[in-house]
């Protein structure tokens, strides 16, 4: 292989992968940045009702909009890579079995965890099973936060008032989207 050929296919390769937005706390500006982003969440919130202020809250949580993220990878001896926590992977954070199964019941064959569109739209049905499933109300982020990072069997456990820390979270994605909420109704009108 020509080496004038190996820089423009790597340059187009990185091209293709998903930059965060620049600034995620501003969810305005993270439209404005990521212009398809917001018709994909009102897509979502029109299909399962789970309103685009909760449901950024929660990727913001999960991912900060990093398209494959993943659990930090625990290092053996400090230096040999180790098995990950999770198979939570992708702004969603969804794990392989919730995937495959949102994959059959709602999604596409096609679906990605990689991609935005996909993540918003496995978010709110994972949500609306949370309303249906547990009652938890669709604008009560705190709740369906916990439903979401305990599982909706952890969820009607309470495995979560176990976790302080977990409780700290939801309560900080709840205020992230009261945030976020105020922030839409200010870029609306502009």
């Amino acid at each position: 292989m020509k080496k004038s050929f190996i820089l423009p296919l790597l340059l187009s390769l990185t091209a293709c992968a998903t930059i965060p937005p620049k600034n995620s706390d501003n969810i305005c500006t993270t439209f404005r940045e990521k212009d398809d982003w917001y018709d994909d969440a009102r897509k979502s919130f029109q299909k399962w009702g789970i309103p685009v202020h909760v449901q950024m809250a929660i990727m913001h949580q999960e991912s900060h909009f990093v398209a494959d993220a993943r659990p930090p990878r625990p290092w053996l001896l400090g230096i040999i890579p180790w098995f990950r926590s999770s198979s939570a992977y992708g702004y969603a954070q969804a794990k392989d079995e919730t995937w495959d199964s949102y994959v059959d019941n709602a999604g596409s064959w096609w679906a990605d965890r990689d991609e935005f569109d996909d993540a918003a739209d496995f978010i709110g049905w994972y949500c609306s099973i949370s309303y249906k499933k547990l009652g938890i109300p669709k604008w009560d982020t705190k709740n369906l936060y916990l439903a979401y990072h305990e599982g909706h069997g952890g969820y009607m456990r309470k495995s979560y008032l176990k976790k302080p820390w977990l409780m700290q979270v939801a309560s900080k994605v709840a205020r992230r989207a009261q945030i976020f909420q105020s922030q839409l109704n200010t870029c609306k009108k502009n």
